[in-house]
């Protein structure tokens, strides 16, 4: 697998399209730390780790929905495995003019685009959700 979050984004994304309350996806630490930003933002209801029938280990991701309809409504990648996209503090995109969130990787860890605003730090937009 060449790109870990975009398979991850793409489960959750295809998952809702089918009103599946719960996805797996294989675990890893960036993962995590996505999930625990789009947690804390109030787009998943959070996520479980646990393992698969071979043993390996997985994160269950719990989605949510408001009246029936997905509460995320747009997941786009933004930097990818081919091209990175680093930003300086100035230059981090507001999704919808504020409505959504940009996810940032940042050298003092996965936060969200109004966090890193905060503490004044770019990083690398790893992707934006409305």
């Amino acid at each position: 697998m060449n790109d870990p979050i975009g398979d991850m984004l793409t489960r959750i994304r295809n998952a809702q399209m089918r009103g599946k309350s719960t996805v797996s996806t294989p675990a890893s630490k960036l993962r995590g730390w996505v999930l625990d930003v789009l947690a804390d933002e109030g787009y998943i209801r959070g996520y479980e780790k646990g393992t698969d029938t071979n043993g390996h280990p997985t994160l269950e991701i719990s989605l949510k929905y408001y009246e029936g309809t997905p509460v995320i409504r747009e997941v786009k990648r933004v930097s990818k495995p081919g091209r990175r996209v680093y930003m300086g503090v100035n230059d981090i995109p507001q999704v919808r003019q504020g409505l959504g969130v940009s996810i940032v990787s940042t050298s003092k860890g996965v936060m969200s685009d109004a966090n890193a605003r905060s503490q004044n730090i770019g990083g690398e937009v790893i992707c934006t959700v409305f």
